[in-house]
């Protein structure tokens, strides 16, 4: 038997709209520790975005690094995967040191199968699983490769094409590889092989549907394209979910809300389990619910009416906890110019952080231009929303466009961070 506790989408170092998540993390490390000594877990497996940019603050690899020297008397096997936040170089310069701790680092692609094939142990330290680690697949980095180098006067479209090939290649050929490891590390009943990648997903549910989630980084590349893994663990998405309705094709999701959308989601890590010899349908994933460590609220109310909507958050905070607060006035109360210092008044005796304020725009005004709200008080999915519904457009048409907006966006946050990288 091998236990899994499969992670994700830490973002050590992330600031959310100017508050630390420091203390946040060590509480989610500490449930980690916990978990991995009373689950008698094998093997912990973070599926990228380990980091928050490429560029992480000292105290964010302080807490990496601390987290590794503290799980090493609990004898777990630790695999650490570069996401599309994570810097290569980052994450590499210290990976050869991790070694000596029972860590392995795959920050980036590299050609060789060797670089991406791991052997996972159970407490005895035998072979039970041999494990295909897919990093986040860059388009420049495929380009290493002689075969996968694109060719002048090739247009958006085709090259895009090329991308989905080129990463639906690269699972195929690793799982390949992972199958004439695992036999011959136990000839006549081979170890199961699995895989786990960081992929940008374009279209996932926010439910556990059988609806088939996509994974591309701009049109789509179907989850059928997977080699018959006996189990995947992605990274990127930050809600927990199955893919396609598999049971075998996870996102474990973050272990903190990472915005305020995220707020109501309940968190998870997933612990996998399997046995030498088995195949999908005998892998058993148990969802294990985390505790909220920073509790988040997004309320729609007016000014009269917060105190009776924040009460029932209130009554659930321990001591010392403050609740982080995004406030979308509604009414007249978004018409008023002091309501800052209303708000500052009314919030004073509470236990709250208003970290977001933002005003409805009034149903009859004729754009966001009409409505009194300040370029601060919105996100770029506001702006286009309010342009879309200018126009005379059918529900799916204005779905679609939408569809693609988030697209761009994350293409456009993709290209500023391999910028900075």
């Amino acid at each position: 038997m091998l236990k899994i506790l499969h992670t994700s989408d830490w973002h050590l170092g992330q600031f959310f709209i100017g508050k630390s998540r420091e203390a946040e993390h060590r509480a989610f490390f500490g449930w980690l520790r916990d978990t991995i000594t009373a689950q008698q877990i094998d093997v912990l497996l973070v599926a990228g975005d380990i980091f928050d940019t490429t560029t992480p603050p000292s105290y964010a690899r302080e807490l990496y690094h601390q987290l590794i020297v503290d799980l090493q008397p609990l004898g777990v096997q630790l695999v650490l995967l570069g996401g599309n936040h994570d810097s290569v170089a980052v994450l590499k310069e210290s990976a050869e040191l991790l070694r000596c701790l029972n860590t392995t680092v795959v920050p980036g692609y590299a050609t060789e199968h060797s670089n991406h094939l791991l052997t996972l142990r159970n407490k005895a330290g035998e072979p039970a699983a041999v494990l295909a680690a897919v990093p986040f697949l860059r388009p420049r980095d495929l380009s290493q490769r002689a075969d996968f180098r694109s060719s002048s006067g090739v247009d958006g479209a085709d090259k895009q094409l090329q991308l989905q090939q080129q990463i639906s290649q690269v699972y195929q050929e690793l799982y390949q590889a992972a199958l004439q490891q695992a036999e011959a590390l136990s000839p006549g009943s081979p170890l199961p092989v699995i895989a786990t990648g960081h992929l940008t997903t374009v279209g996932a549910s926010s439910t556990e549907s059988v609806r088939e989630i996509y994974i591309g980084t701009l049109d789509a590349l179907p989850a059928s394209a997977f080699p018959p893994f006996a189990y995947v663990a992605l990274g990127h998405i930050h809600q927990a979910q199955k893919v396609g309705g598999t049971e075998h094709i996870r996102y474990s999701g973050s272990p903190l809300a990472l915005s305020f959308d995220e707020a109501r989601q309940q968190k998870y890590c997933l612990q996998v389990s399997l046995d030498a010899g088995t195949n999908t349908n005998t892998v058993q994933v148990e969802a294990l619910p985390l505790p909220c460590f920073q509790p988040l609220l997004s309320v729609k109310s007016d000014l009269t009416s917060l105190p009776a909507v924040l009460a029932p958050a209130l009554q659930n905070l321990s001591d010392g906890q403050r609740l982080w607060l995004e406030l979308v006035l509604t009414g007249d109360s978004a018409l008023l110019s002091d309501v800052q210092l209303q708000l500052e008044q009314l919030l004073a005796p509470l236990p709250v952080d208003l970290l977001r304020l933002r005003r409805e725009r009034p149903a009859t005004a004729a754009g966001i231009t009409d409505s009194g709200l300040s370029l601060q008080e919105l996100t770029p999915a506001d702006v286009f929303a309010a342009r879309l519904a200018q126009e005379e457009l059918s529900d799916e048409l204005q779905q679609r466009m939408s569809q693609l907006h988030q697209q761009a966006l994350e293409l456009l946050q993709q290209a500023e961070a391999e910028e900075q990288s």
